[in-house]
């Protein structure tokens, strides 16, 4: 099968979940710089958010650059990705209005450690797909970033009934590791 339309669709559903991302940053009654003070957690969620969802379009996009087919298990897994994807709305919209909660840390956490479950089982459904004499299968070799991203989310989840402000750095320091640039793949573009 033709990648084009797996690619247009998921390209589609992340714009909109930025858009409702967005849409949930509700302006302060007031017209001082004081009436924003109690938005500064909802937007720095927004924030961590918005690059996390970025991120995923970018290595997505990546992927999927040296994936030449997909078959019916791949355009599956793809659905579970962008599943997990579009619960980040909701847990921003939690996280950010409760910031100082337990309960809504963790699902934050809990929702990023799906999203990258779901991430993984995409990538070696498409490895698997393309061979493992492939180029994409070279590209992804090691994992070292995704591992170190894992063990942080999964402390980042219990810490979050301890002391929820160590989880949400954790969760910044995960998306911090990954706005450096993973040139695994696009070195592999470049060679035959």
């Amino acid at each position: 099968m033709n990648k084009t339309r797996m690619e247009a669709f998921s390209d589609g559903v992340i714009a909109i979940l930025i858009t409702i991302m967005v849409l949930e940053l509700r302006p302060p009654e007031a017209t001082t710089w004081v009436a924003l003070r109690p938005l500064v957690p909802v937007f720095l969620a927004y924030v961590l958010s918005f690059a996390f969802l970025g991120i995923y379009w970018a290595n997505h996009h990546h992927l999927l650059q040296l994936a030449e087919r997909v078959n019916g298990g791949i355009l599956w897994a793809n659905l579970h990705l962008l599943f997990w994807l579009s619960m980040i709305p909701f847990a921003t919209a939690w996280a950010g209005e409760h910031h100082r909660e337990k309960v809504p840390t963790a699902v934050y956490g809990i929702v990023l450690v799906c999203a990258a479950i779901a991430y993984t089982i995409l990538e070696r459904a498409l490895v698997r797909e393309q061979g493992a004499g492939s180029r994409l299968a070279a590209a992804v070799g090691s994992e070292a970033k995704e591992r170190f991203s894992m063990v942080l989310n999964l402390a980042a989840i219990p810490l979050a009934f301890y002391k929820p402000w160590i989880s949400d750095v954790m969760y910044a320091l995960i998306a911090l590791t990954w706005l450096v640039p993973d040139r695994r793949i696009e070195r592999r573009m470049h060679q035959p």
